[in-house]
């Protein structure tokens, strides 16, 4: 990112400057505060505001012209910080309500800007977005958000909180000025990675004229000028990277563009930039410059190093982290409890709640219980007590006799009943609630749902569910307004149990007779009703309150508030719990006060109805929360006449959170004015386990005066209070909540483990026991033991009362004068590498960075995931629509910086989702358990993404440390003294398997074909089917001799023996017919796959690059071919003059060749067989005559062909195995193969497998993009195949032909789709070759199954074989490759020390066998690395024997199978490719198993490759699903692989579907991608450096 220092921005965003508040007239600044509040209403549009406030500044901006560029960027800073600073110091009083006063005391704010100044700040990679993203789809997301989902902390007012005294620079510039300036940070285009890192040419100076300008200019622009001063942006070039770089950068040199990719473009677009990295690749500077970054950002190590300790490689140990040793610890005493006053005796106190309600209802009939308010704010409806009295009774009445099922009453005395009342209408409430108190029923007040999936409503279903709730009350225009189903009743939501839903105020509500009265008892311990609480995780429980409990808690309130008969009332809060529902419905109807209800809706349309109604009512007491409190300040103007001198009360509901006390400091700054007195406010701290636990008393109680205590950070990190009086930059305000209730016992005790009493200085849990808290989790027996009945001990074990305590979820301390202080709830906190933070600080400290300018406030969510073994944090905040790119994304940074400055402790993952998409809590506010669900899920679908897992994961396992090798000598030794064989294993000697094969008899493979075409000439070889499943071509042996015939008759003439001939066919006869008339004509062939015409760009160089280098100086193909080979789209793609002689063989004359071409030896060249290694190499390997037959013979004594038999092949034609059963096989051992080109099963997937169950084909091979095809194709369709008959019972092999390990989960999920078929599950196996040995196992038709071992992934990084049980952690199913062939030999070499390993020991494979190729042709400028491959020699024990190595790791395994010749059988098992394989961390890692991993993290990631680049974790993901989730799988991506593998992904590349290059096995090229990712040609949607 562009150098930035930010010393004086943050105070610039927060307090205008004397100078510029003064340059405006008072009346612009009225009505720049109008258009503020129209705009947080909802009234105007965001564009609408920005023109009308555009049109008053004008006149107030100066030009900005003429200036000198000389200004020097020091000077520059210097300048602007001075110009601003000075702005936080002055005035305090004023300052007071200039600030957004919500989440944060003065010192906060102070504290966050001189963390950021300490930064000089890094330059980081900006992630790279597609524009297609930017673009949100969901409408709602450009809008600005409704108000209805005005939050928790701030709402729909999304203002500065400056109304007084308004500035023009309310975090925007002149829109015109700004709109410019966007265009200058915005040079290039975002949808290109470049944005993050270079600027137009002339960024710079223009950058330093603008603020130049302004700071000569006035002081009303120093705003801008900072604000530019702020956003230099460089163009630096990248800085040479010097972390260690692999040492293989010789093997990546001058690789071709070769491959079958899917939809790539290969070759480098040469207008780009190009240099050279360290690997030797040419990359486009682009990608690199951000890597470079990105390591940049990493080579400053975080953390001190942690203790070096020898790691066991089996056992990799999680590093623990170790106790700092200087971190604070308690000193204190043990606390001793503390005791509220005692409950006052009352003489006439009614015994129960339904008396009062008796007493009132009788006596003062007429006296005002409860006002409703519409959303105008107008009285709509007063509830008198009489009234309350009369409706509940009714109600009451009928519930018990009027409702009944099969003539039983529906509910007894007891039952459960939901209460599902809006917010806007307490007095149907209130009735509801009385009348199941007078019916001895138990309400369980609960939100309206109102869709189906509203965040929470399945957990409040199984609320209901377990209670046992049958019956739901509700209002008549509540009822219309909840979604139906079909038949017009209420929907079932998600989760819920059936409900019957009753209408309080309808028709059916009767009189009760004259002689019906409801019990009215004396308070007992029977449960009086049940208030929901979501806890932590999202889960949902029912806490029930005993009727004794209740009256207790009114009791204890009246007595600590002064309650006294007839008050009038504010509440704000929610009525249905907690403190709404203990001030405004049961301990008002206990003292018959006047309760004034204000409906959230209310708020949000006009925030100071609270306070009006206050006026209006002369209320004596309100119930507020520090938000309404915020809220009321930003709408003060038009409060010129209000008084609340009436009010001895005003209880903060949360003043239990970290920042209520700046919204209370700033109410108070503000409202002193009109006669609110300072000892009014009275916080208070309750949960709904324990009601109220502490409320600062009202002054006349003569109570001591309130406390504040300045604590530091660090220390409450560590759980101990520490006044803090140096460090002033990690600090946190807290005020007290008052005394500790009436009645009750309060003690702290430790959060973890056993309930010991804390220490005087200690911050815990505080536990209260008293006669008024909650009694249970109804239905939880376990967490309310937990819970409801801790028993606090002394230090010394010894309990400290035989009473009860209940653990209250606050976390604090006792402090001077009994004060009890809280700072954080237990919901919040984080432990962090054994450090708790509070997610409320957290959130304060993000809203501390320039906040209003980029995210809404209050719709900040913070929680923890748990990410290998320890907590991690993440914060998600709304972003608003208008902020940009650039800025989000040195928003993010800032506030990392921020985060890890004044906490100390890394964030994770931060992540901006768009305006409006966070879950809200019922009343506003987040809902953060389900915000975590989403994030976990990956359904958050954020816009803007910052992972940071390099600096907060400090717990990865200790690098490996390789240790000296063991020399091979000692190897064997420790093998033999262990009693374990050399592991070597080998196929049935070929020379004893004495068969009636005619055709060892020959030589070459071409006297076979003479042969058969005389003894058996019209026996069919091939058969060709096409997409139709009809025959296309078929080939006897006569035929296919003569079509070969004339093939050589046409290069006899023209070439020499020996010439190379490239044929160039579709799958068909045509191939094979030609591939014989060379070798009848003494050339030798290469078969090449023909270039796709709907993709010629890319697959024509690679036919181009395969006749260079075989040095072919002929091709021959068909004449379609030939065409397309010299057409100009051809020409766009390779040099089409360049062709050596191109013949067309479709219409050859019939003409005999004068004589056969017979080979000197059988040593001579038969045929070359070119292929891309999965690394993406082009190798060419040499087959002589003689490995040609001996592999026929091997593979017709594995399958046991004879003429008789039918094989079906459904594989390419053009290299390894495939093309040796399909063109030399069937020859050599006469049988028939049906040929099946896998092209033919993209426009018929079941055109194989009919095949196989029309020809009843008992061997039959494919590739794993055939069987892939099948599986998804066929998946559904079994039933329709089964129809038309399709039966595979008669398969005995189906074989997999692959140079890889067998992927398990496709052959199983294969054999489970197919098994309704028929498919026997046995059948399904997989083979295995490689370049130097094309076919080394194969099933078979012999021989035992092949078998599956688990092994220890862990193990497996150390090169190590460990085998566990199926199903135990860290767990890899390995599958068996198939059986060795006959004649073929295996041993496992070290790759290092090339000695021979025991059995179950991680090697090299290496094979020794007749059908080995005799070398490379030429692996692509990499001759003489590779001589050693075909003929290398053990430096211990057998030295004699010459082998071949494969590349493969893998290991041999002595089963207690036996094979066919009675011996124990030795099963090979493939691990992986040697040059594939990752070196991260001192430790092997395979691409596969970090895939499979990526792949299971979320439903939409079709597939996954990843590689290595500078020491950096590449991974590249597929995107099957909408571009908004490609954000959602940064972090899952992140997460998996950290939890698995141990590793940190450095780069996550999130693509399109068919961007990750295939070739024709199936296989993926990984190091194709990695260019293509170098180069900047995937256009990804996404790319996110994890710093």
């Amino acid at each position: 990112m562009a150098e930035r220092t930010s010393t004086g921005l943050l105070t610039m965003m927060l307090e205008p400057t004397p100078a510029v508040a003064m340059t405006l007239p008072a009346e612009v600044r009225e009505k720049l505060a109008e258009l503020e509040l129209e705009l947080s209403e909802g009234d105007i549009t965001q564009k609408g505001y920005e023109k009308k406030r555009g049109k008053l500044l004008a006149p107030y901006i100066p030009q900005i012209q003429g200036v000198d560029p000389s200004l020097q960027i020091d000077n520059r800073i210097q300048a602007s910080s001075q110009a601003v600073l000075p702005g936080s110091k002055h005035n305090k009083s004023r300052a007071a309500n200039t600030r957004d006063e919500r989440f944060r005391s003065d010192l906060h704010t102070e504290a966050v800007q001189a963390a950021l100044a300490k930064y000089k700040e890094r330059k980081m990679p900006m992630p790279s977005k597609r524009r297609s993203v930017l673009v949100q789809s969901s409408v709602e997301a450009c809008t600005p958000p409704d108000t209805s989902s005005a939050s928790e902390d701030e709402g729909s007012l999304r203002r500065q909180g400056r109304l007084a005294t308004s500035t023009p620079y309310q975090g925007h510039g002149h829109p015109a000025v700004e709109h410019w300036f966007n265009r200058v940070i915005q040079g290039s285009s975002t949808s290109s990675s470049a944005s993050s890192t270079s600027s137009h040419p002339g960024g710079r100076s223009v950058t330093n004229t603008t603020a130049h300008a302004a700071l000569n200019a006035n002081a009303a622009a120093t705003a801008l000028a900072d604000l530019m001063a702020h956003t230099q942006l460089d163009n630096h070039s990248a800085p040479p990277d010097v972390t260690g770089l692999s040492e293989r950068s010789s093997l990546h040199a001058e690789r071709p563009q070769v491959a079958s990719m899917r939809g790539v473009s290969r070759g480098y677009n040469h207008h780009t930039s190009v240099m050279e990295t360290a690997d030797g690749v040419p990359v486009n500077s682009r990608v690199s410059n951000k890597i470079q970054q990105l390591l940049n950002t990493l080579k400053r190590p975080k953390r001190p190093p942690l203790r070096e300790f020898f790691v066991d490689d089996f056992e990799e140990l999680m590093d623990v982290q170790q106790p700092d040793p200087n971190q604070p610890k308690p000193e204190g005493q043990q606390m001793i409890p503390l005791e509220g006053e005692p409950l006052g005796v009352v003489t006439n106190w009614p015994p129960s709640l339904p008396a009062a309600l008796q007493r009132w209802g009788t006596t003062q009939p007429k006296s005002p219980c409860l006002t409703a308010l519409d959303n105008a704010g107008k009285p709509v409806y007063t509830l008198t007590y009489g009234k309350l009295w009369t409706r509940s009774q009714k109600l009451a009445y009928t519930l018990l006799n009027k409702l009944s099922t099969r003539n039983e009453p529906l509910l007894v005395p007891g039952d459960r009943v939901a209460l599902v009342f809006p917010n806007n209408d307490p007095v149907m409430f209130m009735v509801a609630f009385y009348g199941c108190l007078l019916a001895e029923l138990v309400p369980v007040p609960i939100e309206v749902p109102l869709t189906r999936k509203d965040a929470g409503s399945q957990q409040i279903g199984f609320l209901l569910g377990s209670c046992g709730v049958t019956l739901a009350l509700t209002t008549d225009a509540c009822q219309k307004g909840l979604p139906k189903a079909q038949t017009g009743e209420v929907a079932t939501f998600k989760g819920w149990p059936r409900l019957l839903w009753f209408v309080t105020d309808g028709k059916h509500v009767v009189k009760p007779p004259k002689d019906w009265h409801p019990p009215i008892r004396e308070a007992s311990n029977d449960i009086a009703y049940i208030e929901y609480k979501t806890s932590k995780e999202g889960s949902t429980m029912g806490i029930t309150v005993s009727n004794s409990a209740m009256l207790a808690h009114c009791h204890a309130l009246t007595q600590a508030c002064g309650y006294t008969e007839a008050e009038t009332i504010t509440n704000v809060l929610d009525f249905k719990r907690e403190a709404g529902l203990w001030h405004g419905v049961l301990t008002s109807v206990m003292n018959r006060m006047h309760v004034i209800s204000i409906p959230y809706s209310l708020m949000k349309v006009n925030p100071l109805s609270w306070i009006q109604k206050v006026h209006t009512y002369k209320a004596r007491v309100a119930v507020v929360k520090s938000r309404d409190m915020h809220w009321s300040l930003l709408a003060q103007r038009d409060q010129r006449d209000i008084s609340l001198s009436s009010l001895r009360m005003l209880i903060v509901a949360d003043g239990a959170n970290p920042w209520s006390i700046s919204s209370c400091d700033a109410f108070l700054n503000v409202f002193q004015a009109r006669g609110l007195r300072p000892e009014v406010i009275c916080p208070c701290a309750g949960s709904s386990e324990a009601m109220t636990v502490a409320i600062r008393r009202p002054p006349e109680m003569g109570v001591p005066p309130p406390g504040k205590a300045v604590l530091s950070m660090g220390g409450l990190s560590h759980s101990v209070i520490r006044v803090d009086t140096e460090e002033k930059l990690s600090v946190l305000t807290v005020q007290d909540v008052g005394q500790v209730m009436p009645g009750a016992l309060v003690c702290v005790v430790r959060v973890e483990g056993t309930p010991y009493l804390c220490q005087t200085d200690e911050v815990g849990e505080i536990c209260v026991s008293s006669g008024s808290t909650g009694v249970a989790y109804y239905g939880l027996p376990g967490m309310t033991k937990n819970i409801f009945e801790t028993v606090p001990l002394m230090s010394s074990g010894v309990p400290i009362t035989d009473r009860p305590f209940t653990r209250t979820s606050l976390l604090g301390f006792v402090g001077p004068d009994s004060l009890v202080f809280i700072v954080g709830k237990m919901d919040g906190l984080m432990v962090v590498s054994g450090r708790r933070h509070n997610a409320d600080d957290v959130v304060a400290t993000a809203l501390a960075v320039e906040p209003m300018k980029f995210v809404y406030r209050g719709r900040i969510a913070v929680f923890s995931v748990s990410v290998l073994h320890d907590e991690r944090i993440v914060v998600v905040a709304e972003q608003r629509p208008d902020a940009s790119e650039e800025d989000s994304f040195q928003w993010m940074s800032r506030v990392l910086q921020a985060i890890d400055s004044i906490h100390q402790v890394g964030v994770y993952c931060l992540a901006l989702v768009p305006a409006n998409t966070l879950p809200k809590a019922p009343l506003g506010g987040i809902h953060i358990s389900e915000t975590k669900q989403r994030f976990l899920e990956g359904a958050l679908h954020p816009c803007n993404v910052l992972m940071c897992p390099h600096t907060c994961v400090t717990n990865l396992p200790k690098p490996r440390q390789k240790q000296p090798e063991v020399g091979p000598a000692s190897m064997i030794v420790g093998n033999l003294v262990a009693g374990k064989r050399i592991a070597q294993a080998c196929g049935r000697d070929v020379a004893q398997l004495e068969d009636n094969d005619q055709a060892r008899k020959f030589l070459y493979i071409q006297d076979v074909l003479q042969w058969r075409a005389q003894a058996t000439p019209d026996h069919p070889l091939f058969l060709v089917l096409n997409a139709k499943g009809t025959v296309a071509s078929t080939a006897s042996c006569l035929q296919l001799h003569k079509r070969a015939e004339r093939v050589a008759a046409a290069l006899m003439g023209r070439l020499n023996t020996g010439d190379h001939v490239a044929l160039v066919y579709p799958p068909g006869t045509d191939l094979i017919a030609t591939f014989y008339g060379c070798l009848y004509a003494g050339c030798v062939p290469v078969t090449v796959r023909p270039p796709h015409p709907q993709n010629l760009a890319t697959t024509l160089p690679t036919v181009k690059m395969i006749v260079e280098v075989s040095k072919s100086v002929c091709i021959l193909t068909t004449q379609a071919i030939m065409k397309l080979l010299k057409s100009k789209e051809a020409a766009a793609a390779v040099d089409v003059k360049s062709w050596p002689q191109v013949l067309d063989t479709d219409d050859l004359p019939r003409k005999k060749s004068p004589q056969m071409y017979k080979p000197p030896t059988p040593e001579m060249l038969a045929y070359l067989d070119f292929s891309v290694s999965t690394t993406g190499i082009l190798a060419g390997v040499k087959m002589s005559h003689a490995a040609t037959s001996a592999l026929c013979r091997s593979i017709k004594l594995q399958c046991e062909l004879y003429p008789s038999r039918q094989i079906a092949i459904c594989l390419d034609p053009y290299c390894g195995l495939g093309f040796a059963l399909w063109c030399l096989c069937s020859v050599y051992s006469g049988h028939q193969s049906i040929l099946v080109p896998p092209l033919e099963l993209e426009s018929n997937a079941s055109l194989w497998l009919a095949a196989v169950s029309q020809y009843k084909v008992r061997v039959t091979f494919c590739s794993y993009s055939v069987m892939e095809m099948c599986t998804k194709g066929l998946g559904a369709q079994t039933e329709a195949l089964r129809l038309r008959n399709v039966n595979l019972s008669c398969v005995r092999t189906c074989m997999v032909v692959a140079e890889e390990r067998p992927r398990i989960s496709l052959t199983q999920s294969f054999s489970k789709i197919f098994k309704d078929l028929g498919l026997s599950p046995r059948a399904v196996s997989t083979t295995f070759g490689c370049r130097v040995n094309v076919a080394i196992c194969l099933q078979g038709t012999a021989g035992p199954d092949p078998t599956t071992v688990y092994v220890d992934m862990r193990a497996l990084r150390h090169d190590r074989v460990r085998l566990v049980e199926r199903g135990s952690p860290h767990s890899l199913p390995l599958m068996e490759s198939g059986k060795i062939l006959p004649g073929v030999k295996v041993i496992i070499a070290n790759t290092e020390t090339k000695g021979p390993l025991g059995d179950s020991h991680l090697g090299e494979i290496w094979v020794s066998s007749p059908h080995n190729a005799t070398g490379y042709y030429t692996v692509y400028g990499e001759e003489a690395l590779h001589a050693d491959h075909f003929n290398t020699k053990l430096s211990f024990g057998d030295t004699q024997t010459v082998w071949a190595r494969t590349g493969y790791l893998g290991f041999l395994r002595r089963t207690d199978l036996t094979d066919a010749s009675g011996e124990r059988h030795d099963a090979l098992y493939v691990v992986g490719s040697l040059d594939e394989t990752l070196e991260l961390r001192g430790m092997r890692y395979h691409p596969i198993d970090i895939e499979t991993s990526v792949i299971r993290s979320h439903k939409s990631i079709a597939e996954c490759a990843v590689f290595t680049w500078t020491n950096l974790l590449v991974v590249v993901v597929e995107l099957e699903g909408s571009e908004q989730e490609a954000l959602d799988l940064v972090a899952l991506v992140t997460n998996v692989v950290l939890e698995e593998h141990y590793l940190i992904v450095g780069v996550v590349v999130v693509v399109d579907p068919g961007v990750i290059p295939i070739n024709s096995r199936g296989e993926k090229q990984r190091m194709h991608l990695r260019d293509g990712f170098l180069a900047d040609q995937l256009d990804p949607i996404y790319v996110a450096y994890n710093m």
